[in-house]
Order: C-alpha cells, then sequence, then structure tokens
C-alpha cells in the first residue's frame, strides 16, 4: 500500500477554508456526511494518486505555496480527487471558497456570487464550478471579465476534455492539470485506513478485512475513490458492528456493478477509439474486449455498428469484397433484432473485419480524387461521354465516337475516360485486392496495345 510520503491520505483536521460555503464543520454535521465527504482530504500532501502534478517542487503546489494563482482546470475521471484538490488549495491559501454545481447554477446564482466576490477582493474568492463542461457559451463568457480582473480565481473541475467543451478565451487564461484514474492499489490503502480511522472513518464500528477484499473492491470501482469509499460504507452498514467484512459481501456489491462508461463523456470517444483501432490492427482479441465494453455500459448497438459499416469500407475495402455487406447485415440485425442478442451479430461482423485483410485504397483512391478537383481545373466530360439524349445533343455531336465496352475482347476499347488520365486508384496486393492487381494490369497492357495499333494506323494513313 501507499506510504504516507507517496501523497497518503491523512486525517488531521485543520480549520476549514475562512467563508467556506455551506456553514459549519462539526463533528456532528460531519456524522451525517458519506464516509467518501468525511475522508475528503484538507491538504494537498493528503490527496493519493496524483503526484505527476503534485510531488514536492512542482508546479501546483509551488503556485499554492506562494498562493499566486490563477484560474486552473482540472480534468480527469470521476473520483480522481479534482474536488479535494480545490477544497486543499482553499484551505491551504485561506480562501474564501464558494462551491458551484453547473448542472444545478443558473445565470442569476452565478451573476449574484461574481457581485459578492467583487465586493470581498480582500478574501481572495476561489469559485469552484464542477462540472464546468455543463456550462453553455454564455455562462462561461460570464466568467471573463472577472477571473480576468482577479474578483475571483476560478477552480473548474470536469470529466470532458476541455479542448471541446470549454471557451477558448476562458481555458487560455487557465492553467489545465490532468488528473489519472487511481490504482486499485492507491484506493485499497484509502479504505484500509478509513476502516481504521475513529473519527472520520468506521474505526468506531471495528470491522476488519483482509488487503484482498479491499482490493476486489477498489478494482470493482474502477479508479473511483469516492464510489470505493461509498461502497464500503453501504457493505459495513449492512453488518453487525465488529463483523469482519468478507468475499462474500463483496460478491454481493460485484453483482451490482456497473462500469464507468457514460455515451455523453470521454470515456465513450475513447472507448470507440479504441475498438476500431484493434479491428484495424487485426487484434480480433482487443477488438472484443473494447467492444464488450461498450456493450455492458449500455452503448447503442447500432453507433457501433455505423462505424463498422464506415471501417469496412475504409480500412479493408477490396481486400475483402464481403466485408462491407457483413457490416451492413450487422446494422440491420442491430435495428430489427436489439439488445441483446445483436451483440452476437456485433461479434460476428467485428471478427470479420478484424481477421480480414486490409486495404484503405478505396480511402487514399476518393482523398486523390477529391485532391485532383480541388487543386486542379476541372475536366470537361469528353465528347464520347457525354448524353446524346435530345436533338440538341445530338447536334452538337454528344455520344459520337463512343466504343461500347462489350463490342471489344475482354470488355476493353482503348478507349480513355478523362481528357487527361489521371491515376488515383493504387491497389494493394492483399487479400482479393490481390486479384485487382493483376487483371488492372492486363487491361492497361490491351489498352496500350489498342492504343498502339489505332496511333499506327493513323499514322499510315496520315502518311
Amino acid at each position: 500500500m501507499p506510504s504516507a510520503d507517496q501523497g497518503e491520505l491523512f486525517f488531521s483536521e485543520p480549520p476549514p477554508p475562512a467563508g467556506t460555503r455551506g456553514g459549519g464543520d462539526s463533528r456532528e454535521a460531519r456524522a451525517h456526511q458519506p464516509l467518501a465527504a468525511r475522508m475528503r482530504p484538507r491538504r494537498l500532501a493528503e490527496v493519493v494518486g496524483q503526484q505527476h502534478i503534485l510531488r514536492p517542487g512542482s508546479l501546483l503546489p509551488r503556485l499554492v505555496a506562494a498562493n499566486r494563482f490563477g484560474s486552473l482546470l482540472f480534468y480527469g475521471p470521476p473520483g480522481c480527487g479534482k474536488t479535494s484538490i480545490a477544497e486543499a488549495i482553499a484551505a491551504e491559501t485561506g480562501s474564501r471558497f464558494v462551491r458551484l454545481n453547473a448542472v444545478m447554477s443558473n445565470v442569476a446564482e452565478l451573476r449574484d456570487v461574481l457581485a459578492v466576490a467583487r465586493r470581498m477582493p480582500e478574501a481572495r474568492t476561489i469559485l469552484f464550478i464542477d462540472e464546468i463542461h455543463r456550462f453553455n457559451k454564455s455562462q462561461q463568457d460570464l466568467l471573463l471579465p472577472d477571473v480576468e480582473e482577479g474578483a475571483i480565481r476560478l477552480v473548474g473541475a470536469t470529466t470532458h476534455n476541455p479542448g471541446f467543451y470549454v471557451n477558448p478565451p476562458l481555458l487560455s487564461r487557465s492553467h489545465l492539470f490532468r488528473l489519472e484514474p487511481l490504482s486499485a492499489a492507491t484506493v485499497a490503502g484509502v479504505l484500509a485506513r478509513a476502516l481504521a480511522d475513529t473519527e472520520r472513518g468506521l474505526g468506531a464500528r471495528r470491522h476488519a478485512a483482509d488487503e484482498k477484499v479491499l482490493t476486489d473492491l477498489a478494482v470493482l470501482c474502477d479508479g473511483d475513490l469516492r464510489r470505493a469509499l461509498n461502497a464500503l460504507e453501504v457493505v459495513a452498514l449492512s453488518l453487525e458492528e465488529g463483523a469482519p467484512i468478507t468475499q462474500a459481501e463483496i460478491a454481493i456489491f460485484a453483482q451490482e456493478r456497473r462500469i464507468r462508461y457514460d455515451a455523453d463523456e470521454d470515456e465513450h470517444y475513447d472507448t470507440i477509439s479504441a475498438f476500431i483501432k484493434s479491428v484495424r490492427g487485426s487484434d480480433p482479441d482487443a477488438a472484443l474486449y473494447w467492444l464488450a465494453k461498450m456493450l455492458e455500459g449500455g452503448e447503442d448497438p447500432r453507433f457501433v455498428a455505423r462505424r463498422l459499416v464506415i471501417l469496412a469500407s475504409e480500412d479493408v475495402g477490396l481486400a475483402d469484397p464481403l466485408a462491407l455487406p457483413v457490416a451492413v447485415a450487422a446494422h440491420h440485425a442491430a435495428d430489427f433484432v436489439g439488445m441483446p442478442e445483436a451483440g452476437l451479430n456485433l461479434a460476428h461482423a467485428t471478427l470479420h473485419l478484424a481477421t480480414a485483410p486490409k486495404s484503405n485504397s478505396a480511402t487514399l483512391g476518393l482523398g486523390a480524387a477529391q485532391k485532383a478537383i480541388r487543386e486542379q481545373p476541372v475536366q470537361a466530360v469528353p465528347t464520347a461521354l457525354r448524353d446524346k439524349g435530345g436533338q440538341a445533343s445530338k447536334r452538337a455531336g454528344h455520344g459520337k465516337g463512343y466504343r461500347y465496352s462489350h463490342d471489344h475482347p475482354s470488355n476493353i476499347s482503348g478507349q480513355d475516360y478523362l481528357e487527361r488520365p489521371l491515376e488515383l486508384y493504387v491497389p494493394k496486393a492483399v487479400g482479393f485486392e490481390a486479384r485487382i492487381v493483376e487483371r488492372l494490369a492486363q487491361w492497361k497492357e490491351l489498352k496500350r496495345a489498342i492504343q498502339t495499333r489505332e496511333a499506327e494506323r493513323r499514322s499510315g494513313k496520315t502518311g
């Protein structure tokens, strides 16, 4: 387990920060709080698992020690310590601490908070906004003047990538710190101390649990310390005082486990990215793992199926002509079969695409064609290829000289279909596309021979 000098959680209790919103911090009030709230760190040194930003001498501790920081943004998964760090900073700097939740707050409340902060410059107000990504553009813009003037020091917490959800002007005025998920060992260490602590933890109940039991509980909580502490409290309160916490109690909790996966958050985008890259990289085991995570997390199976349809053309293409029909069939199945059975169809398509030969020639070919359209003069349709319907078209000679391919050996007439021929499609010699490489080479040679003979005939007539 982590030691204290690695940032482990202590339980000494310094005075609460001046001006903390919500009133007293008495022992009676704390007794009614969830275990995770009671055990919240009070100093930066007590925060666990974020030594990459909190080790002595690093930027954030130096800014806090000097009390010379502006706006801060903490980005990381749930339960990794974002709120704890914000409250610890307020306590260590003696700042007035005001906490808002972006989901429940509104513009009127935000205006009131900012107005009070302007009237109390000596309090050095820290405005902590939880889930700041939930604020819309106008709400975020409202913060800018007071952030720039120093009326408030904004500390924002978010589980979303700030680059996508925080307005650029606000982001540019803030120091961004990314927090990592906590390891199972780190979480288990905190759980052990919570069991032993008689002041803020569960020590008075005299429960005992061995290290493996606490580690298993930590694993089930996916690095979310808040969730792990509250789960430990639920398990403990379900037992008689003094009863040991065993694997049996953890097994009951495991039945209710929900993996961390939110269709609106980074976990959604990161997981589908890992899934697609695993299929593209021809790793069926990894692809199935990420597929299972998405399905267990409640992802819309049609979303997964749509991505497979795209991948079938983007990354498999003509190397396996069955890839696209299989992916489209899986999408169709996801619609009319539904979950959980549609998971089998998605697994079928995932394995087919992951184990198929790969070619991105369709992707590269389309890109090359679009580049030619954008960067070169657009070619006119050759007269022989134009539609000859209507008298005006016939009088203009449209269609004259067109050679019907089926009238020629191997269906190759020798005709050009661009005024200035381009080579845009470059097939790869993999899978079924290897046959296309051979076929195109034969056709190219046949076409060259036909055009050579025609050129010789024209030269002979001219001579």
